[in-house]
């Protein structure tokens, strides 16, 4: 059964390529400019500047979103879990979400670079900003619904909250939790490229602004391609953990 589930899943995703392939073919045929080239000119491209040149673009920009993404689970989820469960704390904390939250992260993005540099930890700390809040808002909302009566047996028996945390508020919060990340990746890979174009040299961003900047289309559409596919990959990966983590959805 998984063997088909997966195997529909792959379908599902080589279908909907054909189709923008397709989309994109008839584009530049009906554009027949240099700025739409030809969808195989694109990837002949990128068959042979993989190796030798966007790999390490593409490294280095999954490695700022894995840094940031670590780092934002690590500090979101905890707070989500005190905020859900505690009232206390969300009293206290939440009017402090709340106020940060609908700030624009990209406009903060100056500031970072004078305080943290235009290095790698500006873009990591953005990757983290963006994606924290809505952690910790999506596990407290989740720990929010979980109605009282669930907690009564586990009290009565004398669990603690470490108990109560593995037993009911882990299960609970899963699913909003990983929805809360998979919004939030396609808005940080977003953000990513902007960043990548200040202060570094390697990152799919840049080599795709240096590409359109050389006038090369056929380096910045591929570089295109493997950003896509960055995503693709990502969001694959956050539905195999949904798919494994939250089997009882089902």
């Amino acid at each position: 059964m998984n063997f088909r589930r997966t195997r529909g899943v792959l379908l599902a995703y080589f279908l909907g390529a054909v189709f923008l392939i397709i989309l994109w073919q008839v584009l530049a045929l009906l554009m027949h400019k240099p700025i739409v080239p030809l969808p195989e000119k694109v990837f002949v491209r990128l068959v042979s500047v993989f190796a030798g040149d966007i790999a390490i673009h593409a490294l280095y920009s999954l490695w700022r979103i894995a840094a940031g993404l670590f780092i934002a689970v690590l500090i979101g989820y905890p707070l989500g879990c005190l905020m859900g469960y505690f009232h206390k704390a969300d009293k206290y904390l939440a009017p402090l979400v709340y106020l940060t939250y609908p700030i624009p992260k990209i406009a903060l993005l100056p500031i970072l670079m004078l305080l943290a540099g235009v290095g790698e930890m500006s873009k990591i700390i953005m990757i983290f900003l963006i994606i924290v809040f809505q952690v910790i808002v999506a596990v407290r909302d989740a720990i929010k619904a979980i109605p009282e009566e669930t907690y009564y047996p586990l009290y009565s028996l004398g669990a603690r909250f470490r108990q109560i945390l593995r037993e009911v508020i882990f299960p609970a919060s899963l699913p909003k939790f990983i929805t809360a990340v998979r919004v939030a990746m396609a808005t940080a890979i977003s953000v990513l490229f902007f960043t990548e174009t200040f202060g570094t040299q390697y990152g799919m961003g840049y080599y795709i602004m240096d590409a359109w900047l050389r006038v090369n289309y056929l380096d910045m559409y591929a570089g295109i391609v493997v950003l896509s596919l960055i995503g693709l990959c990502l969001f694959g990966i956050i539905d195999m953990v949904e798919a494994r983590a939250c089997r009882w959805q089902k």
